[in-house]
């Protein structure tokens, strides 16, 4: 008999069934100049994104700016995602904070109709294991939604609380941010069958490779929000086993693109979204405390896209 709940069943092989296919895709949020939410924007720019089908799609997680966003906002871009897909792939909503906001958002995305939830790092205070396993076990206990753990920053569970958080019907996967692959490797060891694992370190194209070593293919692609182009020729290039491929986006896109990206906090999601915007997609700026890149690193970060997509025979712009 599964341990898992007849929805956490269902969405973990829907999701295992992306994974194999394709990308996870973390989409952007689109903001207006003055820094309101821009959901006809948003819609237009998740229509043409989904139109490269990738295997689930992450809305209001840490590249959609989750953080920025108010309940409100937060309601309109599930909403907005839910509708969008229409089944054809699933949804995951970013929740996040401390338990009781967390299960604020959860409550909102199940009734958007999201697939399952992405727990994010809890805010600010390092906690003992067992703290860590109570805050999932607190969310479950609120919602329905199939939840993945993530952990990252100051979020680490150890073999035996991977365990504990298993036994939940509703605790599907965990997202994996510390790329710690001796750690990993122990917790992938530990989980029961069926339980997904996910590679969400930075740019995890880089560490694709490695996480695959020890069980862990799946990986969600920041680049996918800007240039689904690359990032699917990465995903069919590791998938088929052409190393000589792999090998050559990394060195002409992904390394160049990390590079950039470590030069200053937050370009993590400020170069995402401007090379977004290099390509006409609207998207509009991040919201503070994020700040957008100034115009050298702008033209650092256009020439390494245009780098990455002549690898792949694409262009920047078609107009």
């Amino acid at each position: 008999m599964t341990r898992f709940s007849a929805a956490a069943e269902d969405a973990t092989k829907r999701l295992r069934d992306g994974m194999v296919g394709g990308v996870l895709s973390f989409p952007l949020t689109s903001f207006r100049e003055d820094g309101g939410l821009d959901l006809a924007a948003y819609r237009a720019y998740l229509t043409a994104q989904l139109v490269s089908a990738p295997g689930a799609v992450f809305p209001a997680c840490g590249t959609g700016e989750f953080f920025s966003l108010d309940e409100d906002e937060y309601r309109a871009v599930v909403g907005a995602t839910v509708e969008i897909a229409d089944g054809r792939l699933p949804v995951v909503a970013g929740i996040g904070y401390g338990w009781a906001q967390a299960l604020r958002f959860a409550r909102i995305a199940e009734e958007a109709g999201a697939d399952a939830a992405l727990v994010l790092p809890h805010y600010l205070v390092a906690a003992p294991q067992d703290g860590l396993v109570e805050q999932l076990r607190r969310i479950a206990s609120g919602t329905s939604l199939p939840l993945i753990a993530y952990q990252r920053g100051q979020v680490a569970f150890t073999a035996d609380s991977l365990r504990r958080i298993a036994e939940i019907p509703t605790v599907i996967g965990l997202k994996d941010g510390h790329s710690d692959l001796d750690r990993l490797q122990r917790l992938t060891l530990a989980a029961p069958d069926g339980f997904l694992f996910f590679n969400g370190a930075s740019t995890a194209e880089i560490q694709a490779r490695a996480y695959a070593t020890v069980g862990v293919p799946a990986y969600s692609s920041a680049v996918h929000a800007f240039a689904p182009e690359i990032a699917n020729a990465f995903f069919a290039a590791l998938r088929d086993g052409d190393d000589a491929r792999v090998t050559e986006l990394l060195r002409d896109f992904y390394v160049p693109l990390v590079e950039l990206r470590d030069r200053v906090p937050g370009y993590a999601v400020s170069l995402v979204k401007a090379a977004a915007r290099l390509r006409g997609l609207p998207v509009g700026p991040v919201r503070a405390p994020l700040t957008d890149p100034g115009p050298d690193d702008l033209g650092a970060l256009a020439k390494v896209l245009d780098d990455g997509l002549k690898v792949v025979g694409a262009v920047r712009r078609s107009d």
